[in-house]
């Protein structure tokens, strides 16, 4: 496909960059650590953490890690929340060569057992919060040889970390009994890596920086191998696509980002500490963004000009009692990703903070950033965007072959932010690679005569309804447009009839609501075989903690009704 979408490029907005500007991760943290060693790079509950701090403390893990036996190559697994520690731990495990295993602290025995026997890794930093789950991954056999363990203010000084932990462990109650006999803490393992001798390791591009497992919602969870110069080519691209935001934010200094997404999921690590640190800008930590509340008061202290999110946060955020005490008046990146922005959330947002979301698109395999719309843009496009520099972007069939202009195909991606494949499963990767390396994405969109995408749906979710497609996030999108509707998600179940039919569960944000009003809403908004058969009200959706929909739970489990 011809690259179509570069005369729609904001202005400054190159159409290829040189991704080769760092040799690897490694070299872009240590510049930035150098040039922005006085700023604050992190906020935690009020204390700041300085690009030196940062700099000393990781270089002071990686040299325990040396000590501790460890080589180059080997996996290590980080299992915390967005806490200062993440940052110095990630940077100290880059810095000796070693590989970051991302994994998602809500994770079950099951689910944590297999993506440290799947990686092979050697050690693992896990917040004690989730060190049961650790002990019962490893109940039949050890599962990994060294942990650290690190509580939540172990970074806060000596009062306030104190004070923090005695709230997390005894007040909130927050930490399951466990017994991890060799483990060693945190700031021990600081200290001993300031008695040793830090042995720097030349890194080049090719090698493996990072293991970013799939969400695993469908089959087993897969590690896609990130290698250094995909990592690096992200930050960049991402950097020159935001650049114009950027520029507005130059007159008030230095950038500040809400870190809300999770950093251990490949948006956060890529978008809010990569690039952050890139930028020199600041990190605003959330470690617990669910709840709205502490988030809000968070925000509240703050000034802060961009603010990465997922749609459901977006959301949850713009309808609570407390919104309006946050000062948003200089915020400038609203970007919406990891799922669909819904319309609805789109316009309310916009109400509220002037700032109207660029939604964009990206995947754990593509490191994570594909495209996204200009941030020039002043209203909701209902589009993924344009694909961002030095990336291609086509639409084609089931057998490979670009599908006709205005036709729906599966999107497949191909630049210097695809991955290298999935980790010791060339099969796999066999099955989402074209012989001239464009990734399979498994989305299904169209696209316009400016080049801006849209994504219709997965192709996994797609509801066949008697021989017609029908995309839930279609379905979604007019039904969250209804008035009293908090949320909903649609999914297809058997009928013997019509093959599938679309069943709709729903959050009402108005008790009074009914089935057949939603019933009526449809009819006026969508085409029959597209209606809801099924309606159910709940109390909430299954959903990841990024905050995507569990559509599988919908389609498997029983119902919870609303009460």
């Amino acid at each position: 496909m011809e690259r179509i979408w570069l005369k729609h490029y904001p202005e400054g907005v190159p159409a290829d960059i040189d991704v080769s500007v760092y040799p690897s991760l490694v070299a872009l943290l240590e510049e930035s650590f150098r040039k922005h060693a006085a700023l604050p790079a992190y906020r935690f509950m009020g204390k700041s953490f300085s690009y030196a701090q940062v700099d000393e403390l990781s270089r002071a893990f990686a040299a325990y890690l040396q000590a501790s036996g460890l080589q180059p190559g080997d996996r290590v697994a980080v299992m915390m929340p967005n806490v200062p520690q993440y940052p110095v731990v990630v940077a100290g495990i880059l810095r000796a060569g070693m590989v970051v295993v991302n994994v998602n602290p809500l994770y079950t025995p099951r689910e944590l057992e297999h993506q440290l026997k799947d990686a092979g890794t050697k050690s693992i930093v896990i917040m004690e919060n989730f060190a049961a789950t650790l002990q019962a991954a490893q109940a039949h056999a050890k599962v990994v040889d060294h942990v650290v363990l690190t509580a939540m203010g172990d970074m806060l000084g000596w009062i306030k970390g104190a004070v923090v932990n005695h709230v997390v462990r005894r007040v909130k109650k927050m930490v399951p009994e466990f017994q991890l006999a060799d483990a060693v803490r945190f700031n021990d393992a600081i200290a001993q890596g300031r008695g040793a001798v830090f042995k720097p390791v030349t890194v080049r591009p090719d090698d493996i920086a990072v293991l970013q497992y799939t969400g695993g919602t469908t089959g087993v969870s897969k590690g896609a191998v990130l290698l250094h110069r995909n990592l690096v080519a992200n930050v960049l691209q991402s950097e020159a696509w935001y650049r114009p935001a950027i520029d507005r934010v130059a007159a008030e200094g230095q950038v500040v980002t809400i870190c809300a997404l999770p950093l251990y999921h490949i948006f956060g690590f890529n978008t809010n500490m990569m690039l952050g640190l890139r930028m020199g800008g600041c990190g605003i930590l959330i470690p617990n963004p669910r709840d709205l509340a502490g988030t809000l008061k968070t925000l509240s202290t703050e000034r802060f000009h961009s603010f990465p999110a997922v749609n459901t946060l977006f959301h949850a955020l713009a309808h609570h009692p407390d919104f309006d005490k946050v000062d948003w008046s200089h915020l400038k990146m609203s970007v919406g990703g990891g799922m669909a922005v819904q319309q609805a959330t789109a316009k309310l947002w916009l109400e509220k903070t002037g700032c109207p979301i660029c939604e964009g698109y990206g995947l754990s395999e593509t490191s994570p950033v594909v495209s996204c719309n200009p941030t020039t843009s002043t209203a909701y496009s209902g589009t993924i965007g344009l694909p961002v520099p030095n990336t291609e972007l086509r639409l084609i069939d089931d057998e490979g072959h670009e599908v006709p202009a205005g036709q729906a195909g599966e999107i497949a991606v191909r630049g210097p932010q695809v991955m290298a494949g999935y980790w010791q499963r060339p099969d796999e990767t066999a099955r989402v690679m074209t012989a001239d390396g464009f990734f399979r994405t498994g989305d299904v969109g169209m696209v316009d005569e400016r080049g801006y995408f849209r994504i219709v749906d997965r192709k996994k979710d797609m509801i066949l309804v008697s021989g017609f497609n029908v995309y839930p996030n279609e379905v979604e999108d007019v039904i969250t447009q209804m008035p009293g509707i908090m949320e909903c998600a649609a999914v297809g179940v058997p009928d013997e009839k019509a093959g599938e039919v679309v069943k709709v569960v729903i959050v009402k944000k108005d008790p009074a609501v009914t089935e057949a009003d939603v019933r009526h809403w449809c009819e006026a908004n969508l085409t029959g075989y597209k209606r809801p058969k099924l309606v159910e009200f709940r109390n909430d959706l299954p959903k990841t903690p990024v905050g995507k929909v569990l559509r599988r739970e919908l389609r498997d489990r029983p119902a919870t009704p609303a009460r």
